[in-house]
C-alpha cells in the first residue's frame, strides 16, 4: 500500500483575490496648474482671440418675415413643437420677425397649419 499522507490532493486555493496589474489610480478634475507653460500659452492666446473677434453673424440682407402663431401645439408632434421655438414662437399669438432665407421659409412651411405670415417685407 502506497503512502497517502505524501500525496498532495489537487485543490486550488481560492481564497486569494486577484487583482488586475492594469489598475489605473482616479484621475482628478482637469486642472490648469498641471498643464506645461507651453499649454498654458497656446490656451490663453485662443481665448483672448475668441474674445476679440465678432461671433459669426450673417449680414441680415434686408428681406425679413413675420409670423404669428395662430395655432396651438398641444397634442402636435414634437418636431413641430421644435420648429415653432425655432421661430421663436411657443405660445399663441406671439409674432416674431425673421430674416426671410430658405431656411425658415422651409419650417414655415412645416408648421403653416399653425402660423399666419402676417408681412413679407
Amino acid at each position: 500500500m502506497a503512502d497517502t499522507k505524501d500525496a498532495k490532493p489537487n485543490v486550488k486555493k481560492t481564497s486569494e483575490k486577484k487583482q488586475p496589474a492594469d489598475k489605473k489610480p482616479k484621475v482628478a478634475a482637469k486642472d490648469e496648474s498641471a498643464k506645461p507653460a507651453a499649454q498654458k500659452a497656446k490656451s490663453a492666446a485662443k481665448s483672448s482671440a475668441a474674445s476679440n473677434k465678432p461671433a459669426n453673424k450673417k449680414k441680415p440682407s434686408g428681406k425679413t418675415v413675420t409670423v404669428t402663431q395662430t395655432g396651438s401645439a398641444i397634442g402636435r408632434k414634437p418636431n413641430q413643437r421644435a420648429t415653432l421655438i425655432g421661430l421663436k414662437l411657443n405660445k399663441l399669438h406671439r409674432t416674431s420677425t425673421l430674416e426671410d432665407t430658405p431656411a425658415v421659409r422651409g419650417m414655415i412651411r412645416k408648421v403653416a397649419h399653425l402660423v399666419k405670415i402676417e408681412d413679407a417685407a
